[in-house]
């Protein structure tokens, strides 16, 4: 996606698919408010031209990783890399979670480069389309490696509030395990330590000069 037009074109696409606003936020790499403001932008007309972008929308960064995510090998060598970071973090580490959807392949990589089991962790966002989204819950599948007890890696694509991160940390908790360190391909808000859990990321994203 090369401007914000693409970006309001994607969301309108996936909305009329049926996903929703937290899963828009998730597929176009956004926050939640940017997700709602592109969404309520594609039902807008006309749309901006190519050479003027639409004005008062939130302070975001879009990411798009898809030239890794759609080949393989490209994904593998970032796994890889991903794998590397967290590769001093935890003598007892057996597990890795990956957070769903795009931190699933991450956390497959890394799970096999570090010699531990897998866990998937489907956060409350997917279920998200307007109001408190604490008044959600996210889910541990049960298809993957069980987590009570055990000291585990937390994977993901990208850290944009890191409110999912977060609530991946204490969703492991809560189960019993505990987190020995995150990492994630991009962070947009400069994380180094998330409840204690320390953060690391192949690339940080930090927007300058007219954020709030």
């Amino acid at each position: 996606m090369k401007n914000v037009d693409d970006l309001i074109e994607g969301a309108r696409e996936l909305s009329e698919r049926g996903f929703s606003k937290g899963e828009i936020a998730d597929q176009l790499n956004v926050s939640r408010e940017t997700a709602s403001w592109l969404v309520e932008r594609s039902d807008a007309a006309p749309t901006t031209t190519d050479s003027e972008e639409p004005t008062g929308g939130p302070h975001d960064i879009h990411v798009d990783w898809s030239a890794i995510g759609r080949d393989s090998a490209r994904l593998t060598y970032a796994g890889r890399a991903m794998a590397d970071l967290l590769s001093k973090q935890g003598e007892a580490v057996d597990l890795t979670v990956g957070i769903e959807k795009a931190g699933a392949p991450l956390a497959t990589v890394v799970a096999r480069e570090l010699d531990t089991d897998i866990g998937a962790y489907a956060p409350r966002k997917h279920q998200w389309e307007e109001g408190d989204i604490d008044e959600l819950e996210g889910t541990l599948s049960r298809n993957f490696a069980d987590i009570r007890d055990r000291e585990c890696y937390v994977v993901d694509d990208t850290i944009t509030s890191g409110t999912t991160m977060r609530e991946t940390i204490e969703a492991i908790r809560n189960r019993g395990g505990e987190p020995a360190a995150c990492v994630v391909l991009v962070d947009k808000k400069g994380v180094e330590e998330m409840l204690g859990v320390p953060v690391y990321s192949l690339v940080q994203a930090i927007r300058v000069g007219d954020a709030d």
